[in-house]
């Protein structure tokens, strides 16, 4: 799966170095730029995800970066980036292309959840097959083969099973996993992802007690390796 890259343009060096180490732990793949000349044209040319662009950038401010992405037809997501006391007219960055916009400053968790929203309503639409080794997942069916041969599995095994083809080679801690997959109002804890990473191992790993796909990470939790 590709990992998908996000531009940071935002003169403000410490800024940057925080939000690209902050995405990175994410999965994501960053570039930063310091001013709107230079992160517009590593826009045109790379095409990244998202870009995350400062209101008021010295040289080319935010908006008219937004109006030319636009204009080149480069489909990029665009979250601004304003600070406290900025007058931002909401209905003048949809009109010229914005999908959103963050309030400086902002916390880890808000950031990540606008982008994450944006990108999946950006993102073209991801395949309906997802596979590793001899396993094929077939996610509008949801059916599992291994070699061809349906695997049984309950709701929670495969809905772990995909977010971990969905995130391959990302250190997971348990917590992250209980959220993503069961969800923040659900009741089990974090022995129930061992007991179903445990399934998994047993359906899709040649040998369960020497694991290649699902392995864990010690005093983190699990990574995926295709």
């Amino acid at each position: 799966m590709r990992t998908q890259r996000i531009l940071v343009i935002d003169d403000d060096e410490t800024l940057r170095d925080t939000v690209a180490v902050m995405m990175e732990q994410e999965g994501f793949q960053v570039h930063q730029a310091g001013n709107g000349a230079e992160g517009l044209d590593w826009a045109l040319k790379h095409k990244p995800d998202l870009a995350l662009v400062d209101l008021r950038l010295p040289g080319l401010p935010g908006v008219e970066i937004c109006k030319r992405l636009r204009t080149a037809q480069v489909r990029t997501a665009i979250i601004i980036l304003s600070a406290v006391g900025d007058e931002v007219d909401k209905v003048l960055l949809l009109e010229i292309g914005a999908d959103d916009y963050v309030v400086k400053p902002f916390g880890r968790r808000e950031l990540l959840a606008r982008i994450r929203a944006v990108l999946r309503r950006t993102t073209p639409e991801t395949p309906q097959r997802l596979s590793f080794s001899d396993t094929e997942v077939d996610l509008e069916r949801r059916v599992v083969t291994r070699a061809g041969a349906t695997v049984r599995m309950t709701p929670s095994e495969y809905n772990l099973l995909v977010y971990f083809l969905q995130n391959p080679d990302r250190p997971l801690t348990r917590d992250v996993i209980l959220n993503e997959v069961w969800g923040y109002d659900s009741s089990p804890n974090t022995r129930t992802v061992d007991a179903h990473v445990v399934k998994l191992r047993q359906k899709f790993e040649r040998d369960s007690e020497s694991p290649r796909h699902f392995v864990t990470v010690h005093g983190v939790g699990y990574r995926f390796l295709p």
